[in-house]
């Protein structure tokens, strides 16, 4: 197959990126078993190829000279859907001809194809029935951002986190061989992906193995903030070698001149007699037992095209090294993807946002990362760690500050917890700030490695309690349960900004593990100026005084239920609000005063329920012989949540003002 190579990226098409018109006005469609969201039709170019395809088996109707064309009118589609409603920009753009090539040469649905880091699975979702859906993503009753079994036979895994598309494909290939069937399975993994531990644990058992599976390594050089590492150092040295350079192009020569029957063993045979007293490209790889092919031009559909084709006829485990570049297509996408990779509305024109609005408290990772920063300039011990989320963790001026102590680990949870333990092992006081749903990948670590030894490591949970729009897999709702049965560790929650650098300082003021979990949210109270409160561990805060019952609440509830107990004020109802920063140890003794003042005892929690700080007030009450006239508990409920804007997500799982203010006026009535 030979296929013109035209260029996507060329610098005329990046001097003028393509214009955003109404041809791509977009249609928001409802999914089956949802309410239908709101339409509007959605019309394309009137020579567009893209209207055409609905699914894979009309992209494989195409001639191959039409792949080009369908690339830049899906880019276009993409920026224009993103810049209205925002979502993964950087990461689709990256991998268009990539998802192309792939759906072109692959009978899908039947063949199997898994995507890591599902936010890079945008085109697949376009060219796979959900086109004129793509308005809809991340939006109530919309498409989720990331592949989802549920949402199409197309998305063979889920996948929101890193790292897992390996293992979940030898998983998938080794039921095909079990069960006799016949189709070929095919992870994309990269955009940072290969920095999480799991990738090479996944790398090291299917080369093992050795079924047919081909992994398909999508080289941008990024994940969310910038790859580090001897992994990211070693695939550069691969694109960028003179020498292994040479070789691949005599390789592809060689392939070109084999006929479309035959295999690649002789490629394979030639290559290797010729080399073997040089260093091989890809021989981290091959020592796992992968055949190792490329790096390839991503964007080059005249050599991608017949490398898969070539690659396919490869019996075993193979690894094809496919360099992309993130934010392809689009300047300023290109120009800074880690400000691009997740974006709101914009303009495309400009690239700018809508403004934000002035004034008002700054957000909780501000917060967190700010009180970092002052913290590391009265204490040399102080040190910051992150999972490849700088950006996310609001740690980039941690780093230009203070960039000796400064360590993002990668995608490698498991290893950052441990690496925090070590440093905590000689003296040094690290703060680990990831997010919590991510945590939960170093659950081990945190047991094993710090909690077992009682060592000082901050961790500062960014994104505790309900997302919103990343939906499910991002949502914080367990760290209360799984960090409170641990011990040796304080877990805490702030009610506003100011309590969270009280508590990240009173974490430094002893030495034992700590937790301080915080939504993604705006937080209340700024903090104040001057020195921060070193507050009692275990202590609670009375904030409101009242005589018909008692409301315990956590973190981002506290304003929820305040607002609750303002409102029921009015008609005459009068609630006791505390605010329970502390989960772990309880404030025991002002937990028994007001259960025996009040008798009827209301926790509220943005956890879930299974376990969590209710499960503590039940615990502590049985253990001390009292029992409360009536003590019920609000929470997350015992489901995953579905995604949309996180007021709504709230309401949900039932935790609004109004529905806590609701469930106060049913208990105060005796129902």
């Amino acid at each position: 197959m030979r296929i013109r190579a035209v260029h996507l990226g060329s610098p005329a098409l990046q001097e003028n990126p393509p214009a955003m018109s109404d041809a791509f006005a977009g249609k928001e469609v409802a999914l089956p078993g949802h309410a239908r969201a709101p339409e509007k039709t959605i019309e394309f170019e009137p020579q567009s190829i893209l209207r055409t395809i609905d699914s894979p088996a009309d992209l494989r109707r195409l001639q191959p000279e039409q792949l080009e064309p369908l690339a830049a009118e899906i880019r276009r589609y993409i920026l224009d859907v993103v810049s209205r409603k925002g979502g993964h920009l950087a990461p689709s753009l990256g991998v268009v001809e990539l998802t192309l090539a792939l759906h072109y040469l692959y009978d899908t649905p039947k063949d199997r194809i898994l995507w890591d880091v599902g936010h890079q699975a945008y085109v697949h979702k376009v060219i796979t029935g959900r086109r004129d859906q793509l308005p809809s993503i991340r939006q109530e009753n919309g498409l989720s951002g990331f592949c989802r079994r549920s949402e199409s036979e197309y998305d063979v895994f889920g996948a929101g986190h890193a790292s897992t598309s390996i293992s979940a494909a030898l998983g998938c290939a080794a039921a095909r061989d079990l069960r006799g069937n016949d189709f070929e399975v095919v992870a994309v993994t990269g955009d940072g992906a290969m920095t999480g531990g799991l990738a090479y644990e996944a790398m090291n058992n299917a080369g093992q193995a050795k079924r047919n599976i081909l992994v398909i390594l999508n080289d941008n050089e990024m994940s969310i903030s910038p790859n580090v590492g001897a992994i990211s150092r070693y695939l550069t040295d691969l694109q960028t070698s003179p020498f292994l350079n040479k070789i691949r192009d005599e390789a592809f020569k060689l392939m070109e001149k084999l006929p479309m029957g035959a295999t690649m063993e002789e490629v394979t045979r030639r290559l290797e007699k010729s080399m073997k007293t040089v260093l091989v490209p890809g021989a981290l790889f091959q020592a796992l037992g992968f055949r190792y092919f490329g790096p390839v031009d991503g964007h080059d559909l005249g050599v991608l095209l017949p490398t898969l084709e070539k690659v396919k006829t490869v019996r075993g485990p193979v690894l094809l090294h496919v360099v992309t570049k993130k934010g392809k297509g689009y300047q300023p996408a290109e120009g800074d993807p880690n400000t691009w990779h997740g974006v709101s509305a914009f303009d495309v024109a400009s690239g700018k946002s809508a403004p934000k609005k002035a004034g008002g408290p700054p957000n909780y990772t501000k917060v967190m990362a700010s009180t970092a920063m002052e913290m590391a300039e009265r204490d040399p011990r102080v040190v910051a760690i992150t999972a490849a989320m700088a950006d996310g963790t609001g740690l980039v001026k941690f780093q230009q500050a203070f960039p000796d102590r400064f360590f993002d680990v990668g995608i490698a949870e498991a290893h950052g917890v441990c690496f925090a333990a070590g440093l905590a092992s000689q003296g040094m006081r690290p703060i680990a700030s990831i997010y919590s749903t991510f945590l939960q990948r170093a659950y081990d670590q945190i047991i094993h490695d710090v909690a077992v030894q009682d060592l000082p490591v901050l961790f500062t949970l960014d994104r505790g309690g309900l997302v919103g729009p990343d939906g499910a897999t991002h949502n914080g709702i367990f760290d209360l349960t799984y960090l409170r049965a641990l011990p040796n560790m304080v877990v805490a929650a702030p009610k506003d900004g100011d309590e969270l650098r009280n508590l990240m300082f009173t974490a430094m003021a002893q030495d034992h593990p700590f937790t301080v979990r915080y939504p993604k949210a705006s937080c209340l109270q700024a903090p104040r100026e001057g020195a921060a409160e070193i507050l009692k561990v275990g202590s609670w805060e009375k904030l409101r005084q009242g005589s018909d019952l008692v409301l315990l609440a956590v973190g981002s509830m506290v304003d929820a239920s305040m607002q609750a107990a303002e409102a029921l004020a009015a008609d005459g109802i009068e609630v006791s609000v505390i605010n329970c920063r502390f989960v772990k140890p309880l404030d025991r003794t002002l937990l028994l005063k007001v259960v025996r003042e009040h008798g009827t005892v209301l926790t509220v929690e943005e956890n879930t329920l299974c376990g969590g700080f209710g499960s503590a007030v039940s615990e502590a009450l049985v253990e001390a012989g009292v029992s409360a006239g009536r003590l019920c508990h609000m929470g997350v409920p015992d489901r995953f949540l579905e995604h949309a804007s996180r007021t709504a997500v709230l309401e949900h799982a039932g935790l609004s003002p109004a529905q806590i203010e609701a469930q106060v006026r049913k208990l105060a009535s005796g129902a």
